[in-house]
This record gives structure tokens, C-alpha cells and sequence, in this order.
């Protein structure tokens, strides 16, 4: 595939990156020369240097053979008006932009083709904010998880957690886990790590207390497969402090506001106005998220979970710790700098997010091969999550009519379920894969996920995987 990408910030770069990795041929534009020369100096790819809306700019990237543009730089007027020339000029197939501003999302008219054929030309409208705060929303529904992927239009979850000394199942082999749950509760532990090394799992497979522990279940089912894992329910979490009051901020406070107690703090005392002026059940307090008095006089210690999501990585951790040390029980922040993020988990806050990762990670659905439905990559890109769509026949696949256990899989890879019909049903050894199932499937190696695309896709039926 031909993609053109705008921007060579952390998205950018690490779409590149991903994507020459998958075998396509990638244009990056930037004004920067020097984050394009050190993206050349690692990967296979071209660069521009240019404005990214400018259409001299875009001829020069290619933008006339391109599959795809991703619009990914920092300005969402650039993004947009290069996916419009890119319509207008150069007809462009499919047309990706991010776009942040709350003005431009909150009139989805605007992107609408379907009801306007005069509105801007985008296929594909990512809202880094949107999908952060929606994260961060289903971590809150599930305390304890460490994270949570809904598939197949939330009938399916996967969820990560830690198992902890306490838990009925921990030294106990996985097979036990069906003894323990009711008969109609079905579940599929797609992958352990442990020490940060993968296991794949088997029924005889063995949990450790500390191991991270991934499984599949319909939405319904998850609270319940949780407290098997864990012997003490996780307490929810009532009383929610937020630090900053930028979009996803505000975002959070408004969810959550009418259900939990939600305190929301701010250095800007304009913004914190605008926010006070639009919720109304949220505390709001202007001053700094990392002024430990402040925390103090606030009663930190009664809050459940403490979510820091400024813009400012540094101040996001120092509070986030800070809260941690003064008693919080559940701490979140947002950490775009992946360097910090491998230093502060697990050692003084919960979980550390990175909106650039979430971002990249709802991107990859709409640039992968085949028929993909949606891509998660977790563990900080050294894990992928896919729902993949079985197409053909029995002539043209070779996977149609063949059961799991007889189709030759990459070996660091699980099946969790297949989705027909509207069913949800776990995978097993002797389950038949029928045409248009949609299967959701684990990659400890995220390499991998080009054969599997390749396999579920009958033009592609070759014999690729005798290896």
C-alpha cells in the first residue's frame, strides 16, 4: 500500500514506523528536517520537507498514487485542508485526519458526506482526546483492569489484570477457571506475562501471583471472571479527582459527574471558569495539580482515583506520584514520552497512557491488509490485539471449514473467539471457521499480524506460512 503521512511528531514517526515495517510504501512530510532525517537514518522510507497542505508539497509526497493520506501534524486546519486537496487534486482513495478541536468535533455535519456531498472530504475523522477519555472511562468501569479493548462493537472485552497472591486461581492450572465460574460464564485467557516475558497459555498453564493476565469474555461477563482472579473485589471508585481541565479533562468531569463525587483542577484560571460554567456537579479548583498543600487541603486522601491529564507529561507525574504517596488508592496519567513510561509503572503510579499510542493503535485498523476490523496494540506496542473477518470459501481460504486446531497459526499467536452471527463463541480446538466469522485473535509478536491478514484473505491463499 502507498501512504502518504503528514507529520513526523510521535504519531507520525510511529506510524512510519509501523507501517514500513508491514511492507508499505511510506512518505512522511514534515517541516522539521531534522525529525525526517533521523526517521530516514532507521527506516526505509521517503521524506518531504515541506508544509503539509501546501499542494506542491503533496504532489512531491505523491499524493496522485497514494492509497491513503494520514494527516497527523500538531494543526487541525492543516490536516483538514490537506484531506481536502488531496479529494479535490489528486482524488486520493482514503483520507485519515486528527483533529482535536472540540469546535470542529461537536458538528460532525461537517465530515458527513453521506448527508452532504459539499462536506469536507474526510474518511476517517480520529479525535486523539475522544479516544483517551474513552480509554480512561472503561479502566474506571473496571477497577483493577490495567486495560480494556472493547471488539466486535462491544459485545467482546479484552481485559488486562494482575493476579495477586489472594486470588482463587493463582497456582492453580487455567483448566480450573471453568470449575469456578457459573455454566453459562465463558472466558478465554489469551496471553500471560510474566517478568514481562509471554506465555502462551494452554489449560495446563499454571498462574503466578504478579502475572499480568490477559482474557477475552462478552462485556457482561468480565466483573464477574474478575473477582475469580481476585479474592477481594476491587473497590469502585466513587470519589475522582481529575488535574487539568483541557479536553479530555473536561471530557472525563462530564461523564463521570453524575455518578461519582468528581473534583477537577486547574492552573488557568480562564479555562477553569469555562469548565465551571459547563458542568454541573463537579468541584472546581483553580490552582497546581503538584502543589502538595493544595492535594492536602483538597483531602487527597479520601479520593479512590486520581487521573493527571495536562499537557505537561512532567507535571502529570510528579502530581500522579504525589497523589500515590499521600494515600490515593488508584493513580492515572497520561505520559506521552514512552521513555518516562518504562521508568513510572508499576513503581509509583498505576497505569501510565499515551494519547500518541492510543492514537496510532486506532490508525493501524484502517491501514492493515485485509479485511481488518480493528487493531489494539498493548504492552506498549510489544503485544496486538486483532478482529479480523474470515472471507471466501472452502475453495478459496485456508481457514473456511477447517476447525482452530487444524489451521497452521504463527506459533506466538492465541485465538480468543469467534463472532457469528452476532454470537460470541470462545474458541476451542474443534470450533469450525465458517465464512464472514469475525475472529479475535492475540499476537504476542505484532510481526505477525501481516500473515494473519494475509491467511484470512482469500486472494491471498498461498502457502506463506510452511515455515
Amino acid at each position: 500500500m502507498n501512504i502518504v503521512i503528514l507529520g513526523a511528531g510521535q504519531v507520525g514517526s510511529s506510524l512510519a514506523e509501523l507501517l514500513a515495517q508491514e511492507n508499505n510504501d511510506v512518505t512522511v512530510v514534515d517541516l522539521n528536517r531534522l525529525n525526517l532525517q533521523r526517521l530516514q537514518d532507521r527506516l526505509d522510507i521517503r521524506t518531504v520537507a515541506g508544509h503539509a497542505s501546501h499542494p506542491d508539497i503533496l504532489a512531491q509526497a505523491g499524493c496522485e498514487e497514494a492509497d491513503m493520506l494520514i494527516a497527523a501534524t500538531q494543526n487541525d486546519e492543516t490536516n483538514i485542508l490537506a484531506c481536502h486537496l488531496a479529494h479535490s487534486m489528486f482524488k486520493t482513495q482514503k483520507k485519515i485526519a486528527r483533529v482535536r478541536s472540540r469546535s470542529y468535533l461537536d458538528h460532525p455535519e461537517l465530515f458527513d458526506r453521506t448527508q452532504n456531498t459539499m462536506a469536507i472530504p474526510i474518511d476517517v475523522l480520529i479525535s486523539p482526546e475522544t479516544l483517551v477519555t474513552e480509554y480512561i472511562l472503561q479502566l474506571i468501569a473496571y477497577p483493577g483492569s490495567l486495560q480494556v479493548i472493547d471488539f466486535a462493537g462491544g459485545k467482546v472485552r479484552l481485559v488486562a489484570m494482575r493476579a495477586y497472591a489472594e486470588g482463587f486461581l493463582v497456582n492453580k492450572q487455567i483448566r480450573a477457571l471453568s470449575y469456578h465460574l457459573p455454566e453459562n460464564i465463558k472466558t478465554r485467557i489469551v496471553a500471560i506475562y510474566r517478568r514481562n516475558k509471554a506465555v502462551i497459555p494452554t489449560g495446563d498453564t499454571v498462574i503466578k501471583a504478579g502475572d499480568e493476565v490477559f482474557f477475552l469474555a462478552e462485556a457482561d461477563h468480565i466483573p464477574i471472571i474478575v473477582n475469580e482472579l481476585r479474592r477481594f473485589k476491587e473497590r469502585p471508585s466513587r470519589r475522582i479527582m481529575i488535574g487539568g481541565g483541557g479536553n479530555i479533562g473536561f471530557s472525563l468531569a462530564q461523564a463521570l459527574e453524575k455518578h461519582h463525587q468528581v473534583k477537577l483542577i486547574d492552573h488557568n484560571m480562564q479555562q477553569a471558569r469555562e469548565v465551571a460554567e459547563s458542568l454541573d456537579n463537579t468541584v472546581i479548583i483553580h490552582g497546581d495539580i503538584s502543589d502538595k498543600d493544595l492535594l492536602v487541603e483538597e483531602n487527597i486522601e479520601e479520593i479512590d482515583l486520581f487521573v493527571s491529564v495536562t499537557n505537561n507529561d512532567e507535571a502529570n507525574i510528579i502530581s500522579g506520584m504525589m497523589a500515590k504517596k499521600l494515600g490515593v488508592h488508584r493513580v492515572i496519567s497520561l505520559v506521552n514520552n514512552q521513555s518516562y513510561v518504562e521508568l513510572i509503572q508499576r513503581n509509583s503510579i498505576d497505569i501510565a497512557l499515551s494519547a500518541d499510542s492510543i492514537t496510532t493503535s486506532h490508525l493501524l485498523s484502517h491501514t492493515r491488509k485485509g479485511d481488518t476490523i480493528k487493531v489494539a496494540t498493548l504492552r506498549r506496542g510489544a503485544a496486538e490485539a486483532m478482529e479480523v473477518v474470515a472471507h471466501g470459501s472452502e475453495n478459496s481460504s485456508e481457514i473456511i471449514g477447517k476447525t482452530i486446531g487444524e489451521v497452521k497459526w504463527p506459533s506466538d499467536i492465541t485465538v480468543g473467539c469467534i463472532i457469528r452471527g452476532g454470537k460470541v463463541i470462545i474458541a476451542h480446538h474443534s470450533l469450525e471457521i465458517e465464512a464472514e466469522d469475525h475472529a479475535i485473535i492475540f499476537l504476542t509478536n505484532p510481526e505477525s499480524a501481516e500473515q494473519i491478514a494475509r491467511l484470512f484473505s482469500p486472494e491471498e491463499k498461498s502457502s506463506w506460512f510452511n515455515f
